[in-house]
């Protein structure tokens, strides 16, 4: 599923799409395979991929949500200098 620019997602959205996540977690550690998880959430084996990988390597916060990116935020000093190329 892509999304418009900036992600185009609610913090309600956001929250619903974390549960899926969870969700497959959960199927995880049931040993459900990744082609059955995706039909069952209706997404992608793709998406149920990455966030195994994520969930092996971080455990369950691996897959929740890590809000919007936004835009980076300037310092202080970046901020009071302008012109100044870091």
């Amino acid at each position: 599923m892509r999304y418009a620019q900036g992600g185009g997602l609610t913090d309600a959205k956001r929250a619903v799409r974390e549960r899926v996540r969870l969700e497959a977690v959960g199927r995880f550690e049931s040993g459900a395979k990744t082609r059955e998880i995706a039909a069952e959430l209706r997404v992608s084996e793709r998406s149920v991929e990455r966030w195994r990988r994520q969930w092996r390597e971080s455990g369950e916060e691996g897959v929740r949500s890590k809000g919007s990116p936004g835009r980076p935020r300037l310092s202080s000093e970046a901020v009071s200098q302008p012109n100044v190329i870091a």
